[in-house]
């Protein structure tokens, strides 16, 4: 941060009413600028924004509503929200910016459209993005601890609650639930008293989910949330695929029914066989992430992601040990991923390997492994090599429709995935 960037706040949620409360006692500290985007007339081509603020212990707000040509996100953050921030993070009269996300918003994409996104009208010769004029200080989050677990473990869609940003848009609810917690700094927890079976189940969730993130209940209130958020905390970076799979050091063991499923294999998975045991990962499972080496695309990573009752894969880019030995095409390659794969390195393969982490709340992690490892490549088929793995039959490379339904892509801000290939798959 720059002596010229003006602090972001970001305050998400699923219900809209425990995060505007949130987002509203950021209006206490002096200068700041609280936003929300209204998208529930988003499939007319109508986003209605509010602006409020403090002057002279009053909340002035101002309401606007916005006309799109498309009606979608990508136009609401290009046309509206991202040269706002610019705008605001010019005066000097505003000290802070806090933004209340609709629960369609999803933070890390609105991350990804602030650091990346060029604004239309730049100056010539000079592209700017609003993140050259606003920083990241915290992501909030918000969450109803008697109904969240059930949210982010079902198989309800945005569309089933009401909350889908366009009739077409058929994002699970688990998976934006999710991801909201996940790209938070700190989480706030709304709703009466849980019973103690809700309440540990919850907590021992949250304690894999979000290590080391700080957390309290609503009351406590959202600057000292910020206050206690850790100085190595993400602030709106932006996640890649070969980023460690259990970052702020989480509990290992069973808690309460709840635990993390670690697996790791040095030799790849049958396509066909993999695709059929990826089941496992549908039921009783909280979410999965990580990196798989797929015998028929035996060149590139894959990457794997579930959030509740669906699934999603696609590509990761490639391993290490398929770059030409010149500086130039390692120059973009983080060191901790340089160390990790010269850890692992072997001989023949290189870098390829499995690494696959399963939060689990009903699995057996035996069931998890047992279903995995009968997916990799027999004796056999190992000694076969890459040649013939190449021409096994890939489900994951025709991305098909049945049983897996096909995304609309939104960007390839975390380099998880390359758009669109990709594949997602429910029950």
């Amino acid at each position: 941060m720059t002596a010229a960037d003006t602090p972001l706040v970001l305050v998400t949620g699923l219900r809209a009413a425990d995060s505007a409360r949130v987002a509203s006692a950021l209006l206490d500290r002096p200068g700041t600028v609280l936003i929300h985007h209204d998208v529930t007339r988003l499939g007319e081509g109508v986003v209605v924004r509010t602006l409020r603020r403090r002057r002279a212990g009053v909340v002035v707000e101002e309401t606007t509503a916005v006309e799109l040509a498309h009606g979608c996100v990508s136009c609401t953050l290009r046309l509206d929200l991202l040269p706002l921030l610019r705008e605001l993070g010019r005066r000097r009269d505003v000290t802070r910016i806090a933004l209340h996300l609709d629960p369609a918003l999803e933070p890390e994409h609105l991350c990804w459209a602030i650091a990346n996104v060029v604004l239309d009208d730049e100056p010539e010769g000079a592209p700017e993005v609003a993140g050259d004029f606003v920083d990241v200080t915290g992501v909030l989050a918000v969450i109803d601890g008697a109904t969240w677990l059930d949210d982010v473990t079902g198989g309800d869609d945005l569309a089933d609650r009401a909350l889908a940003a366009t009739p077409d848009d058929d994002r699970s609810l688990a998976q934006v639930a999710l991801g909201q917690v996940a790209f938070a700094d700190a989480v706030l927890l709304a709703g009466g008293p849980l019973d103690a079976w809700t309440s540990a189940r919850l907590h021992a969730v949250l304690d894999r989910l979000v290590a080391g993130v700080p957390r309290a209940q609503t009351a406590v209130g959202p600057e000292r949330l910020l206050a206690a958020i850790p100085r190595d905390s993400r602030r709106g970076r932006l996640s890649t695929a070969f980023d460690p799979l259990l970052p702020g050091e989480p509990p290992l063991g069973e808690d309460v029914g709840v635990g993390l499923v670690r697996y790791s294999a040095g030799r790849p998975f049958h396509p066909g066989r993999l695709h059929e045991a990826l089941d496992v990962l549908l039921e009783g499972v909280v979410c999965s992430r990580g990196r798989l080496w797929l015998a028929s695309q035996h060149d590139r990573a894959v990457w794997l992601e579930s959030a509740g009752q669906g699934l999603r894969v696609g590509d990761a880019g490639p391993w290490l040990a398929t770059l030409p030995d010149h500086p130039d095409a390692w120059r973009d390659v983080a060191p901790q991923r340089r160390v990790a794969a010269a850890l692992r390195w072997d001989a023949r393969y290189g870098d390829r390997h499995t690494e696959l982490v399963v939060l689990s709340h009903r699995q057996p992690a035996v069931a998890v492994i047992a279903a995995l490892e009968a997916a990799l490549l027999t004796d056999e088929e190992l000694a076969a090599g890459p040649d013939d793995w190449r021409t096994l039959p890939d489900p994951f490379g025709t991305w098909h429709e049945d049983p897996c339904e096909a995304s609309t892509p939104v960007d390839d801000r975390t380099g998880a995935t390359t758009e669109p290939d990709r594949e997602e798959r429910s029950r």
